[in-house]
Parts: structure tokens; sequence; C-alpha cells
């Protein structure tokens, strides 16, 4: 990877990163009820992972 990134590519990089995250831990109970035990990255709208899947950056 060259040392220098382009402002834009960083940018689409970035937000890449923040929609892998974990959705909230109250989104659960918001959802499903108090009850029912779910991992919370089922919420997430993009599923992707580093060595899995690459992006058009």
């Amino acid at each position: 990877m060259s040392r220098y990134k382009h402002p834009s590519k960083k940018a689409r990089i970035a937000k890449a990163m923040t929609q892998t995250r974990w959705a909230p831990f109250w989104t659960v109970p918001k959802i499903y009820g108090s009850n029912r035990r779910v991992h919370p990255g089922r919420h997430t709208h993009v599923k992707r992972n580093w060595r899995r899947t690459k992006i058009r950056a």
C-alpha cells in the first residue's frame, strides 16, 4: 500500500470501517424484547471483514 492515501479514498475507507461495527447493545431488547439474547452484530447493515470481502476504495 502506498505511503500517502488520497483524502477521498481515506474517507471511503473510514466510512466502511464504521459500517461493520456492532449495533448498540440497547437495540436487542428494543427489537426482540427483554428475554431474547441475540448478538448485536446481527443488526449492522453491512457485513464485511478485512480478510473475506474487499471494498472498492
